[in-house]
């Protein structure tokens, strides 16, 4: 999707750059696929912020996607390509031949009028549903699931794409768009092609207004607070006293290893580059 940027008049518009969604058919969602959405602003049950830097933002109905697309062998044809408030990429609306329509995540280059197909023997287009073990190696998929049946988990965001790079027995090497190598069962089913909506990470947003449209309150670093309010806080003229980031409850903020699953180490064949 082209990027649109514009004439510096102001400030604001110095920098700004958007997608012109160009790509987008239709402003109308469809209503039996959609649910409302409360907006919860970071807090819990009892009002208590528990998330900072969230609230406002606008309205917005959330969009049901069919991230299984559990009907073998049924054609579907794409109807419409929709912007979604709740996610980077866009989503296509197909219906299947007796009617049905499903909301999908909308794979780069897929056009309306186009048939989609989860099939075993499907041809290697973009929107098409495969097991892993079906395709060839150096194929990108997208939307791809961790376990068989259970539906897609990893590849969801705009622009993102995996690699199938080896098999092994009935397993699969899957390199993540993180550059960590994975084995997944070749059961395991993908959508053929990378996610759309690419030029997603180079939008530059221009104004802090904009931003309050997406529910991000403003953030205050904590070197600019005072002690009582972060361990970061306070001292003479500009300093965060030499210490490591924290979060406001003395947490480290940066290093720290997040992962704890070791259950699931044995399918991991490299991890991620240290500087990804």
């Amino acid at each position: 999707m082209p990027l649109k940027s514009y004439r510096p008049l102001t400030e604001t518009q110095r920098y700004k750059q958007i997608l012109d969604f160009g790509e987008i058919t239709t402003n109308e969602p469809y209503k039996p696929l959609t649910v409302g959405k409360r907006e919860k602003a970071g807090r819990n049950n009892r009002g208590i912020i528990t998330m900072r830097r969230r609230g406002s933002g606008h309205k917005r109905l959330y969009r049901l996607i069919d991230y299984k697309r559990a009907r073998p062998g049924v054609p579907a044809v794409v109807e419409t390509i929709e912007y979604d408030p709740n996610r980077s990429a866009n989503i296509a609306l197909i219906r299947y031949i007796d009617g049905q329509r499903v909301y999908i995540i909308a794979p780069d280059g897929v056009k309306v009028g186009m048939t989609l197909v989860n099939k075993d023997d499907a041809t290697l287009e973009p929107g098409n549903v495969l097991p892993l073990g079906k395709l060839p190696l150096n194929t990108y998929v997208h939307n791809v699931e961790l376990k068989p049946g259970k539906g897609a988990q990893m590849a969801r965001a705009a622009g993102t794409q995996c690699e199938i790079v080896a098999r092994e027995g009935d397993m699969v090497h899957l390199k993540l768009p993180s550059g960590e190598i994975r084995m997944l069962s070749q059961d395991c089913k993908a959508v053929i092609g990378r996610v759309g909506n690419v030029d997603f990470n180079k939008i530059v947003s221009g104004s802090a207004g904009r931003s309050r449209w997406l529910g991000k309150r403003p953030k205050v670093r904590g070197v600019a607070m005072n002690p009582v309010d972060h361990p970061m806080g306070g001292g003479e003229g500009k300093t965060s006293g030499g210490g490591h980031p924290v979060s406001p409850w003395g947490k480290k903020a940066k290093g720290k290893k997040t992962r704890n699953n070791k259950r699931t180490d044995k399918f991991i064949v490299r991890r991620r580059p240290k500087n990804s």
